[in-house]
């Protein structure tokens, strides 16, 4: 009699469901981000069918951040206290409410209201998915857990302008069709994390408190440098998604949609590219070395901007957010390596706090300036600007002396 060998799948199968559901925190967490960026090439659309001008644009741009930090400061420990999946529930919440608010936007109450919200759900996600897919990463890919939360991270920063501009180019209704897109998206997110595990053990009686920011003098010396490289880097990525579509169109001579979407997009996608790489480099090379390349991209954007040469505005960008990648991993995990284990937090909530500033005061400053002078040399002062921001992380970095995480 032929005898048969017992069903062994099971836990291939429940290795399987793990992956997956590994998988769809991380494709929540994308999807997320894409809604953050989503306006970028829409915004000249909006200038023309409201009359905004270019600095209300980069106000509209800023209070986003604005929202990123209310929400990081806010409930930055709230997921350790009410569990990792009410909080990305919170956030799709606040994703979804924004589209609709950019979906029947009739004019700037609304256009604010909905770019608060986005912040929200980008500051709600960005500590507690980070965590969330650390945590559920299966263990043949806990290695690789934390650059699949960076890759969610900075690639849907990357393709919200990309999606946006394809859509809003080439279909009808650009100011609704990204939008309701997104919503779909956002519904398969929610139900992602619907049927992912809670991760968090969640004390009896939950203790709601704000992030205490706070950077101890131990950790200064490494702090000010990775935060001023950081800084720099921010910036460029807050210029890319809050001016590139303004100077594509009124420098550069380039109206197409998907074209800005993928300029806008090319830089989150290059620090991708730069957060994995800087895993290959010397470790007291990393951070200097990304301080470095946002230096070197001053020249390709400042010519690209100046010579009103878009192949080398590109460059430029690709250098820059390769060089941001570097340095905001660098930087990231040096001052985690020199803060004490009970004032980590507060140190990297206080880093993700000053990268933000970065992404909206600066740009706010271009909306003055090309209120003033030309855009074109408004963008040409602010690439050296950046410029010289890294410079001087680079010297901190290079003094003589200084001890190297």
């Amino acid at each position: 009699m032929a005898t048969y060998p017992e069903r062994t799948s099971a836990p291939d199968e429940r290795s399987f469901a793990a992956l997956l559901t590994f998988l769809g925190v991380a494709f929540s967490f994308s999807v997320t981000m894409i809604g953050t960026t989503l306006p970028t090439p829409l915004y000249p659309i909006y200038q023309d069918a409201f009359g905004f001008s270019q600095l209300m644009i980069t106000i509209i741009f800023a209070v986003y951040a604005g929202g990123v930090i209310a929400a990081l400061v806010t409930t930055g420990r709230w997921s350790d206290q009410l569990g990792r999946r009410p909080l990305l529930f919170a956030g799709l919440a606040c994703s979804l409410i924004s589209d609709l608010l950019f979906w029947q936007a009739d004019g700037l109450a609304l256009i604010l209201a909905g770019r608060v919200l986005s912040g929200f759900s980008a500051g709600i996600f960005t500590g507690t998915a980070t965590v969330a897919v650390m945590e559920l990463a299966p263990p043949h890919w806990r290695e690789r857990a934390t650059f699949i939360a960076t890759a969610a991270n900075m690639g849907g920063l990357g393709l919200g302008p990309m999606l946006a501009g394809a859509l809003s180019q080439y279909l009808p209704a650009p100011l609704a069709l990204p939008y309701l897109a997104h919503t779909g998206l956002a519904a398969l997110a929610l139900l992602c994390i619907w049927q992912a595990p809670e991760t968090a053990s969640r004390p009896a009686h939950p203790k709601l408190s704000l992030q205490r920011l706070s950077v101890p003098p131990a950790v200064r010396g490494v702090f000010v440098p990775a935060a001023i490289a950081g800084f720099a880097g921010f910036a460029v990525c807050g210029f890319f998604t809050s001016i590139a579509p303004a100077m594509m169109g009124k420098v550069l001579g380039y109206d197409n949609r998907l074209l800005i979407g993928l300029v806008a997009g090319s830089i989150f996608i290059a620090s991708t590219l730069g957060q994995f790489m800087q895993g290959k480099l010397p470790l007291n090379l990393r951070l200097p070395l990304g301080s470095a390349m946002l230096v070197a991209s001053v020249i390709p954007l400042a010519l690209g901007i100046h010579l009103q040469s878009l192949a080398l505005f590109m460059l430029g960008a690709i250098i820059a957010g390769m060089g941001q990648g570097v340095a905001f991993r660098a930087g990231m995990g040096a001052i985690t390596a020199a803060s004490p284990p009970d004032e980590r937090a507060a140190v990297a909530s206080t880093f993700f706090v000053v990268a933000y500033v970065a992404i909206s005061v600066p740009v706010i400053g271009i909306g003055f300036m090309a209120s003033v002078i030309s855009l074109q040399t408004t963008g040409i002062i602010f690439a050296i600007f950046v410029g010289l921001l890294a410079v001087v992380a680079l010297v901190l970095l290079l003094l003589p002396g200084r001890k190297q995480e």
